[in-house]
This record gives structure tokens, sequence and C-alpha cells, in this order.
């Protein structure tokens, strides 16, 4: 991993935040750090880089055990009630809250606060709650719900994505709350033109 090509790509992510409407200095660019080994993680700091997702709970514990220090830390991935437990007190912000059953640990291991995923499309196979259950799901929830997050379904022009990203900033304006989680390295553009307020890239840094 090269600090100084990530340094650049960096850079050319905020130039398209800007070129797509948004504020660079207040739409947060969350590198999703999957598939980046842990020993790769110093040179994303080096580039600048202050804030970083992880998928997977044993990944996330993993790298935070030789780097915790280095970036704040989201969780971004489907997070297993049993995760709730090792997730909650190590990250800044979950950003897929979908489940009662995620409800009934975060009350046993509360988190710093969360954000809702939402099924926009009504995508049956797919996490999240019903834009008709959000309000109630929020209401049950036992710690501090600050905003929502979506996966729109893979689509192949970025465009098709934005009725998606469109309803789910209505719901967070109806509900007011403040951020968004939405749009990855193939879409994100299309994401801040509907209001995205955390953007979760990957490859669009590191290539």
């Amino acid at each position: 991993m090269n600090p100084d090509r990530v340094r650049g790509n960096l850079e050319r992510v905020r130039e398209r935040i800007a070129a797509a409407g948004g504020d660079p200095a207040r739409v947060e660019i969350c590198a999703a750090i999957k598939y980046v080994w842990a020993e790769d993680l110093p040179a994303l700091a080096e580039a600048g880089i202050g804030l970083v997702g992880e998928n997977r709970a044993q990944d996330l514990l993993a790298k935070q055990a030789e780097h915790r220090d280095l970036f704040e830390w989201d969780f971004i991935g489907v997070l297993q009630s049993r995760k709730v437990r090792d997730v909650a007190p190590n990250v800044r912000l979950i950003h897929s809250i979908a489940s009662d059953s995620a409800l009934r640990q975060l009350a046993r291991h509360p988190a710093r606060e969360v954000l809702v995923e939402v099924d926009v499309a009504g995508e049956e196979e797919k996490a999240g709650i019903a834009p008709a259950e959000l309000g109630e799901f929020i209401e049950r929830c036992p710690v501090p719900v600050t905003g929502l997050m979506t996966m729109p379904p893979a689509v192949e022009r970025p465009e098709d994505s934005r009725p998606h990203f469109a309803r789910l900033a209505e719901l967070a304006a109806e509900h007011g709350l403040e951020r968004l989680s939405m749009g990855t390295t193939q879409d994100f553009e299309v994401a801040v033109a509907e209001g995205a307020t955390i953007i979760r890239v990957g490859t669009v840094l590191y290539e």
C-alpha cells in the first residue's frame, strides 16, 4: 500500500464530492478496510485517512489490537446479534442495526450511537428495516439512533441508485435524523448529490 497513491486518490474523491454538490469538509469518507491487511493500515493513516470501516467483527478486533489509535473506527457490515457485545464498545458508530435481536443485545451492551439499515428497495433477501416499520423500530432502540444507512440493489448504472438514496434522505428527514450513510465506490457521487453525509469507499482509494 503506497501512502502517496492513497493520498492522491483521497484528494480525487474529495474533488468528486465537491463536483457532485457536496462539501468535502462535511461529507465523511469512511475507508472500507475489509480487504486491507493489518500491516497496510499505517499507510492509510500516513495518507491522511482518519476514519475506517470494518465489515467483520473478528477482523475489527484483530486490526484494532495493532492499530487502534491510528483511526476512528466504524462497523459497516452485517452485524450478527451475538457480535454486538464485541463490536459496540469498540467503535464510534455502527452503520447496520437491522434486527430486534440486535436491539436486545444493545440494551445489554450499549453502543455510543447507531444507524438503522433500511431496505428501501424492498428486497426480501437483504437485511434492513422496511420503511413503514422504521419509526417503531427507532423507538425500540435502546441507544441513540442518529441516522440511516442503505445498500441499494446492484445496478449497472450508478444513476439507477438515485431513487433509493433520495428515499433514504426523505426517511431521515421525516424522523429528524442527520446522518446518511450511503454510497460506495461505484455510486458515491449520486449518493452525495442526494445528501449523503458518510460514504463507504474502498477500491477507489487503493487502486
